[in-house]
Protein backbone atom coordinates (compact mmCIF):
# COMPACT_ATOMS: atom_id res chain seq x y z
CA UNK A 1 0.00 0.00 0.00
CA UNK A 2 3.14 2.34 0.89
CA UNK A 3 4.32 2.29 -3.23
CA UNK A 4 0.26 2.44 -4.11
CA UNK A 5 -0.21 6.08 -1.74
CA UNK A 6 3.27 7.38 -3.74
CA UNK A 7 2.16 6.99 -6.96
CA UNK A 8 -0.33 9.42 -8.79
CA UNK A 9 -1.95 10.43 -11.80
CA UNK A 10 0.38 12.82 -13.29
CA UNK A 11 3.69 10.52 -13.00
CA UNK A 12 1.93 8.27 -14.60
CA UNK A 13 1.62 10.56 -17.48
CA UNK A 14 4.61 10.81 -16.86
CA UNK A 15 6.39 7.58 -17.65
CA UNK A 16 3.76 7.26 -20.52
CA UNK A 17 4.67 10.19 -22.62
CA UNK A 18 8.65 9.11 -22.20
CA UNK A 19 7.70 5.30 -22.78
CA UNK A 20 6.07 7.29 -26.07
CA UNK A 21 9.37 9.97 -27.21
CA UNK A 22 12.08 9.40 -24.91
CA UNK A 23 13.14 12.47 -24.91
CA UNK A 24 12.72 14.82 -21.44
CA UNK A 25 12.79 18.11 -23.20
CA UNK A 26 10.27 17.16 -25.79
CA UNK A 27 8.27 15.40 -22.43
CA UNK A 28 8.00 19.01 -21.11
CA UNK A 29 6.90 20.91 -23.98
CA UNK A 30 4.15 18.45 -24.24
CA UNK A 31 3.09 18.52 -21.14
CA UNK A 32 3.60 22.10 -20.20
CA UNK A 33 6.32 21.84 -17.75
CA UNK A 34 10.06 22.28 -17.17
CA UNK A 35 12.48 19.42 -18.17
CA UNK A 36 13.69 20.04 -14.37
CA UNK A 37 10.00 19.03 -13.04
CA UNK A 38 10.09 16.23 -15.62
CA UNK A 39 13.46 15.05 -14.06
CA UNK A 40 11.88 15.33 -10.47
CA UNK A 41 8.91 13.02 -11.53
CA UNK A 42 11.22 10.38 -13.25
CA UNK A 43 13.43 10.43 -9.97
CA UNK A 44 9.99 9.70 -8.27
CA UNK A 45 9.28 7.16 -10.52
CA UNK A 46 12.77 5.39 -10.23
CA UNK A 47 12.75 5.46 -6.67
CA UNK A 48 8.93 3.94 -6.76
CA UNK A 49 9.22 1.02 -8.92
CA UNK A 50 13.24 0.05 -8.07
CA UNK A 51 14.18 0.05 -11.14
CA UNK A 52 16.35 3.07 -13.75
CA UNK A 53 13.64 2.34 -15.87
CA UNK A 54 15.31 5.32 -18.55
CA UNK A 55 18.88 5.33 -19.49
CA UNK A 56 20.34 8.31 -21.38
CA UNK A 57 21.67 7.67 -24.46
CA UNK A 58 22.93 10.73 -26.54
CA UNK A 59 19.66 13.36 -26.87
CA UNK A 60 17.53 10.31 -26.01
CA UNK A 61 16.09 7.93 -23.30
CA UNK A 62 16.54 4.29 -23.62
CA UNK A 63 13.95 2.19 -21.87
CA UNK A 64 14.66 -0.41 -19.63
CA UNK A 65 12.79 -3.99 -19.74
CA UNK A 66 11.08 -2.75 -16.42
CA UNK A 67 9.84 0.02 -17.98
CA UNK A 68 9.03 -1.04 -21.33
CA UNK A 69 6.82 -4.12 -19.33
CA UNK A 70 4.59 -1.14 -17.62
CA UNK A 71 3.94 0.78 -21.08
CA UNK A 72 0.52 -1.35 -21.69
CA UNK A 73 -0.93 -1.80 -18.31
CA UNK A 74 0.24 2.18 -18.12
CA UNK A 75 -1.41 3.57 -21.18
CA UNK A 76 -4.80 0.68 -20.19
CA UNK A 77 -5.07 2.45 -16.79
CA UNK A 78 -4.80 6.26 -18.35
CA UNK A 79 -7.76 5.24 -20.73
CA UNK A 80 -9.72 3.80 -17.78
CA UNK A 81 -9.52 7.15 -16.56
CA UNK A 82 -9.95 9.02 -19.09
CA UNK A 83 -13.28 6.87 -19.60
CA UNK A 84 -14.34 8.19 -16.53
CA UNK A 85 -14.49 11.64 -17.40
CA UNK A 86 -16.35 11.22 -20.92
CA UNK A 87 -19.90 12.45 -20.74
CA UNK A 88 -22.38 9.82 -20.98
CA UNK A 89 -23.46 9.15 -24.39
CA UNK A 90 -27.53 8.29 -24.17
CA UNK A 91 -29.36 7.04 -27.16
CA UNK A 92 -32.71 5.61 -26.59
CA UNK A 93 -32.29 3.32 -29.59
CA UNK A 94 -30.12 1.39 -27.60
CA UNK A 95 -30.71 1.84 -23.94
CA UNK A 96 -31.07 -1.10 -21.90
CA UNK A 97 -32.57 -0.67 -18.28
CA UNK A 98 -35.85 -0.74 -16.49
CA UNK A 99 -37.51 2.38 -14.84
CA UNK A 100 -40.34 2.39 -12.57
CA UNK A 101 -42.98 4.69 -12.97
CA UNK A 102 -45.59 5.86 -9.94
CA UNK A 103 -48.51 6.78 -11.38
CA UNK A 104 -51.81 8.06 -10.02
CA UNK A 105 -54.89 6.22 -11.77
CA UNK A 106 -55.30 9.48 -13.97
CA UNK A 107 -52.09 9.71 -15.08
CA UNK A 108 -52.32 5.89 -15.90
CA UNK A 109 -55.44 6.71 -18.03
CA UNK A 110 -54.42 10.33 -19.76
CA UNK A 111 -50.88 10.04 -19.70
CA UNK A 112 -49.13 6.46 -19.87
CA UNK A 113 -50.66 4.88 -22.88
CA UNK A 114 -49.10 8.29 -25.09
CA UNK A 115 -45.78 7.58 -23.29
CA UNK A 116 -45.83 3.87 -23.61
CA UNK A 117 -46.28 4.46 -27.70
CA UNK A 118 -42.92 6.49 -27.55
CA UNK A 119 -41.08 4.07 -25.69
CA UNK A 120 -41.80 1.12 -27.53
CA UNK A 121 -41.13 2.78 -30.66
CA UNK A 122 -38.19 5.05 -29.54
CA UNK A 123 -36.76 2.86 -26.88
CA UNK A 124 -37.53 -0.76 -27.88
CA UNK A 125 -34.87 -2.18 -24.99
CA UNK A 126 -36.53 0.05 -22.45
CA UNK A 127 -38.88 -2.04 -19.79
CA UNK A 128 -41.41 -0.06 -18.09
CA UNK A 129 -42.66 -1.06 -14.47
CA UNK A 130 -45.91 1.11 -13.50
CA UNK A 131 -46.96 1.06 -9.75
CA UNK A 132 -50.10 2.24 -8.24
CA UNK A 133 -49.55 5.81 -6.61
CA UNK A 134 -49.57 5.62 -2.86
CA UNK A 135 -48.70 8.57 -1.50
CA UNK A 136 -48.43 7.06 2.69
CA UNK A 137 -44.89 5.64 1.41
CA UNK A 138 -43.94 7.56 -1.40
CA UNK A 139 -40.82 9.23 -0.06
CA UNK A 140 -39.14 6.05 1.34
CA UNK A 141 -39.92 4.52 -1.67
CA UNK A 142 -38.64 6.91 -4.20
CA UNK A 143 -35.31 7.53 -1.63
CA UNK A 144 -34.51 3.68 -1.71
CA UNK A 145 -34.43 4.01 -5.52
CA UNK A 146 -37.80 1.81 -5.56
CA UNK A 147 -39.07 4.28 -7.74
CA UNK A 148 -37.73 6.18 -10.17
CA UNK A 149 -40.89 8.80 -11.30
CA UNK A 150 -44.10 9.72 -9.87
CA UNK A 151 -46.92 11.12 -12.01
CA UNK A 152 -49.42 12.82 -9.49
CA UNK A 153 -50.48 16.16 -8.13
CA UNK A 154 -48.02 18.87 -6.45
CA UNK A 155 -49.48 18.49 -2.86
CA UNK A 156 -48.94 14.76 -2.58
CA UNK A 157 -45.31 15.19 -3.17
CA UNK A 158 -42.67 15.51 -0.53
CA UNK A 159 -41.06 18.67 -0.28
CA UNK A 160 -37.42 17.38 -0.97
CA UNK A 161 -38.53 15.73 -4.15
CA UNK A 162 -37.70 17.58 -7.61
CA UNK A 163 -40.74 18.46 -10.13
CA UNK A 164 -41.79 19.65 -13.19
CA UNK A 165 -45.54 20.68 -14.11
CA UNK A 166 -46.74 18.71 -17.35
CA UNK A 167 -50.03 20.15 -17.64
CA UNK A 168 -52.89 22.14 -16.36
CA UNK A 169 -55.77 20.16 -16.54
CA UNK A 170 -59.56 21.26 -15.89
CA UNK A 171 -62.34 19.38 -14.18
CA UNK A 172 -65.92 19.28 -16.16
CA UNK A 173 -69.10 18.66 -15.29
CA UNK A 174 -70.10 15.64 -16.97
CA UNK A 175 -73.75 13.06 -16.70
CA UNK A 176 -74.58 10.01 -18.36
CA UNK A 177 -75.96 10.75 -22.07
CA UNK A 178 -79.08 9.76 -21.17
CA UNK A 179 -79.79 11.50 -18.02
CA UNK A 180 -82.47 14.40 -19.00
CA UNK A 181 -81.45 17.61 -17.59
CA UNK A 182 -81.97 20.95 -19.04
CA UNK A 183 -79.66 22.47 -21.46
CA UNK A 184 -79.88 25.99 -19.93
CA UNK A 185 -76.33 26.76 -17.50
CA UNK A 186 -77.19 25.19 -14.50
CA UNK A 187 -76.43 27.27 -11.18
CA UNK A 188 -73.83 25.97 -8.91
CA UNK A 189 -76.88 25.30 -6.42
CA UNK A 190 -78.19 23.30 -8.36
CA UNK A 191 -75.25 21.28 -9.26
CA UNK A 192 -74.33 20.94 -5.39
CA UNK A 193 -78.11 19.55 -4.88
CA UNK A 194 -77.65 16.68 -7.73
CA UNK A 195 -76.67 13.41 -6.60
CA UNK A 196 -72.90 13.26 -7.11
CA UNK A 197 -70.32 10.85 -7.78
CA UNK A 198 -66.89 11.29 -6.56
CA UNK A 199 -63.39 9.41 -7.30
CA UNK A 200 -61.20 8.57 -4.22
CA UNK A 201 -58.47 6.91 -5.09
CA UNK A 202 -56.88 6.14 -1.32
CA UNK A 203 -59.49 6.82 0.66
CA UNK A 204 -63.08 5.13 0.75
CA UNK A 205 -64.85 8.12 1.90
CA UNK A 206 -67.80 10.22 0.69
CA UNK A 207 -65.42 13.52 -0.24
CA UNK A 208 -64.42 15.30 -3.44
CA UNK A 209 -61.43 17.59 -4.13
CA UNK A 210 -63.91 20.68 -4.49
CA UNK A 211 -65.63 20.45 -1.54
CA UNK A 212 -64.18 23.17 -0.08
CA UNK A 213 -64.85 25.25 -3.20
CA UNK A 214 -68.56 24.73 -2.93
CA UNK A 215 -68.27 24.87 0.69
CA UNK A 216 -66.42 28.58 0.08
CA UNK A 217 -69.77 29.76 -1.94
CA UNK A 218 -72.15 28.70 0.83
CA UNK A 219 -73.05 25.09 -0.56
CA UNK A 220 -72.94 21.47 0.70
CA UNK A 221 -72.49 19.12 -2.44
CA UNK A 222 -74.80 15.97 -2.51
CA UNK A 223 -71.87 12.58 -3.11
CA UNK A 224 -74.09 9.99 -2.92
CA UNK A 225 -70.78 7.53 -4.25
CA UNK A 226 -67.57 7.15 -4.19
CA UNK A 227 -65.34 5.19 -6.81
CA UNK A 228 -61.29 4.07 -6.82
CA UNK A 229 -60.93 4.82 -10.28
CA UNK A 230 -61.86 7.60 -12.65
CA UNK A 231 -62.20 4.59 -15.56
CA UNK A 232 -65.45 3.53 -13.63
CA UNK A 233 -67.38 6.93 -13.48
CA UNK A 234 -68.70 6.28 -17.60
CA UNK A 235 -70.08 3.52 -17.44
CA UNK A 236 -71.47 4.15 -13.43
CA UNK A 237 -72.88 7.59 -15.21
CA UNK A 238 -74.39 5.52 -18.18
CA UNK A 239 -76.34 4.03 -15.86
CA UNK A 240 -77.60 6.14 -13.29
CA UNK A 241 -79.10 9.65 -12.56
CA UNK A 242 -75.75 10.98 -10.65
CA UNK A 243 -73.39 13.75 -12.23
CA UNK A 244 -69.68 13.97 -11.44
CA UNK A 245 -66.86 16.17 -11.88
CA UNK A 246 -64.51 14.60 -14.40
CA UNK A 247 -60.67 15.58 -16.21
CA UNK A 248 -61.18 16.94 -19.43
CA UNK A 249 -58.17 15.08 -20.85
CA UNK A 250 -60.25 11.92 -20.41
CA UNK A 251 -63.24 13.39 -22.38
CA UNK A 252 -64.68 12.74 -24.80
CA UNK A 253 -66.17 9.09 -23.95
CA UNK A 254 -69.54 7.66 -25.80
CA UNK A 255 -71.53 6.94 -22.53
CA UNK A 256 -71.07 10.74 -21.26
CA UNK A 257 -71.93 14.21 -21.87
CA UNK A 258 -70.69 17.57 -20.86
CA UNK A 259 -73.14 19.80 -18.82
CA UNK A 260 -73.03 23.75 -19.44
CA UNK A 261 -72.73 24.98 -15.69
CA UNK A 262 -72.37 28.52 -14.66
CA UNK A 263 -68.55 28.22 -13.46
CA UNK A 264 -65.87 25.43 -12.97
CA UNK A 265 -63.73 24.68 -10.12
CA UNK A 266 -59.97 25.68 -10.65
CA UNK A 267 -57.67 24.12 -12.54
CA UNK A 268 -55.42 21.74 -11.31
CA UNK A 269 -51.52 20.72 -11.77
CA UNK A 270 -50.46 17.28 -12.82
CA UNK A 271 -46.24 16.81 -12.08
CA UNK A 272 -43.82 14.69 -12.84
CA UNK A 273 -40.99 14.15 -9.59
CA UNK A 274 -38.39 12.83 -9.03
CA UNK A 275 -35.18 12.43 -6.23
CA UNK A 276 -32.74 15.21 -7.04
CA UNK A 277 -30.00 12.45 -6.99
CA UNK A 278 -31.69 11.50 -10.59
CA UNK A 279 -31.28 14.87 -11.72
CA UNK A 280 -28.56 14.09 -14.31
CA UNK A 281 -29.62 11.20 -15.33
CA UNK A 282 -30.13 10.37 -19.11
CA UNK A 283 -33.15 8.20 -18.94
CA UNK A 284 -34.87 10.34 -16.52
CA UNK A 285 -34.56 13.35 -18.71
CA UNK A 286 -35.40 11.69 -21.42
CA UNK A 287 -38.48 10.07 -19.81
CA UNK A 288 -39.49 13.59 -18.68
CA UNK A 289 -39.36 15.34 -22.04
CA UNK A 290 -41.37 13.19 -23.85
CA UNK A 291 -44.08 13.44 -20.84
CA UNK A 292 -43.83 17.19 -21.12
CA UNK A 293 -44.76 17.15 -25.43
CA UNK A 294 -47.69 15.30 -24.90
Amino acid sequence: MNGINRLDIKQLRVLHALLDLKNLSQVARKMGLTQQAISEQLRKLRDLFDDRLFIRQGNSMVATPKALSLQQPISDILEQLESLLEPDLFTPETYKGIFTISATDYATQALLPQLFKITRRDAPELKLIVRDFASDNINQLITAGELDLLITFPEFIPDNLTYVTLLEEQHLCITGCNNELTKAPLTLAQIAAYPQLVVSPSRANLRGSHDQWFAARGLKRNIVMSVPSFSAVPDILHTTDMIAFYPARLLPSSKVKQLEVEALPPTFQVIAAWHPRTNDSPIHRWIIEQLQNL
